[in-house]
């Protein structure tokens, strides 16, 4: 039952999904308790990528064209940031800002708190989601089951990734006000395994629809943007935060997209 519990708590934390009322007093809350819901962060991918999965979908096979793609893939989008509250895309733009605007690591961390989105920022948030609408328009090209599938082993990936930087960087944000405040403190390998569990029938799923080396790709190109994101982050900011994790998500995704959309 705790674990149905934590993932509860992972939905309210991640998403804008209502928990509340008698659910939301059974779920409870603990500082504990939201820190191990971070094990099903992976788990959140699988219901915001089908939602992203099925308006893409659904829009795409009934809008012809790579005009008619890019539509859903737009919608799809938006689908999304709904369901999350641009939770990762703040944290890229976040970023983006913080490590633009200064070399010294104290400003930066300091712009990364300002809620007013910078130009590196608004920068950083259109060429990624303009990259994002290309792929998803290419990958339609494979036929829609196939892209749908790869919307889905996307999320739920994209999301295995920030959890390798908890387990082994320091957190540098501010622990008294930072979206990832019950993250602080490294998370176990036990919830570690928790979300590979999550994770692998992900992996099965993309083999049904795309073929073994570029699954593979996309598996070892997301474990590389992660890599990168992390020596980034380390050694510009000596550890990560909050926006560190959206922002890895968000590259991650790209990542794993590219490399399903690549022409063998």
């Amino acid at each position: 039952m705790n674990g149905i519990r934590h993932f509860l708590l992972a939905l309210q934390f991640f998403t804008r999904v209502p928990v509340t009322g008698p659910l939301a007093a059974w779920v409870g809350f603990s500082p504990q308790m939201l820190r191990a819901s971070a094990a099903h962060l992976p788990g959140i991918g699988w219901l915001v990528g089908a939602v992203a999965a099925g308006v893409f979908v659904g829009v795409g096979m009934g809008l012809p064209g790579v005009a008619g793609a890019l539509a859903a893939a737009v919608l799809s989008t938006f689908a999304t940031v709904m369901m999350t509250g641009a939770f990762h895309e703040d944290g890229l733009a976040d970023v983006a800002d913080g490590l633009g605007g200064s070399a010294r690591r104290d400003r930066a961390l300091e712009i990364m708190k300002d809620s007013r989105i910078g130009a590196f920022g608004a920068v950083a948030l259109v060429l990624a989601l303009g990259l994002k609408f290309a792929l998803l328009a290419t990958l339609a090209g494979q036929g829609w089951q196939a892209a749908g599938i790869a919307v889905v082993g996307a999320h739920v990936l994209s999301r295995l990734m920030p959890l390798f930087l908890i387990r082994w960087l320091p957190y540098v944000g501010d622990s008294g006000a930072s979206k990832a405040k019950p993250l602080a403190d490294a998370i176990t390998g036990g919830a570690l395994a928790i979300a590979f569990v999550w994770a692998l029938p992900a992996v099965a799923l993309l083999l049904c629809a795309h073929d073994a080396v570029h699954v593979g790709a996309a598996v070892l190109v997301a474990v590389l943007a992660a890599g990168w994101m992390a020596r980034l982050l380390v050694r510009r900011l000596q550890g990560f935060t909050g926006d560190g994790l959206g922002a890895t998500q968000q590259v991650c995704e790209l990542a794993i997209y590219l490399a399903l959309a690549w022409r063998a």
